[in-house]
């Protein structure tokens, strides 16, 4: 037993793990992608590499691809629902007789959103004739 430890100890660092011409920082760069036949070959790849649809065409698509969000906004149209702003004016709240400063309010008009149905539209048709102050068509 005694001399499996005293032989271990004789070993030099050398013959256990022996030492190579290559420094770190070349071992880094090679892992890391930085020699260069891989920079040769990503270069030759690079060139080989063409996007797969041009981008005129994606945006086109993308116009008519069907989504949830799509089908929702662009069928059922929100009705427009203004806000209305209200100013309550300082005055006394409670049976103490509390002072309240003044402030504004928002809230909208129709209780509910109401939503169009498909097809329907909130906004004025465009084809309709102008008239005058008496109402006739122009």
């Amino acid at each position: 037993m005694i001399t499996l430890l005293v032989a271990g100890c004789a070993t030099s660092q050398e013959a256990l793990m022996p030492v190579g011409d290559t420094t770190m920082m070349e071992i880094w760069q090679n892992q890391a992608g930085h020699s260069t036949g891989e920079r040769r070959l990503l270069d030759v790849r690079s060139e080989l590499r063409r996007p797969l649809e041009s981008p005129e065409l994606v945006s086109e698509q993308l116009r008519y691809s069907r989504d949830a969000s799509n089908e929702i906004y662009s069928q059922f149209r929100r009705l427009p629902n203004p806000d209305l702003v209200m100013y309550v004016f300082p005055h006394l709240a409670g049976s103490e007789q509390v002072p309240v400063p003044g402030y504004s309010t928002v809230f909208p008009l129709y209780q509910r959103t109401q939503y169009a149905m498909p097809g329907e539209s909130a906004r004025p048709s465009a084809t309709l004739e102008s008239r005058d102050d008496e109402g006739r068509a122009r």
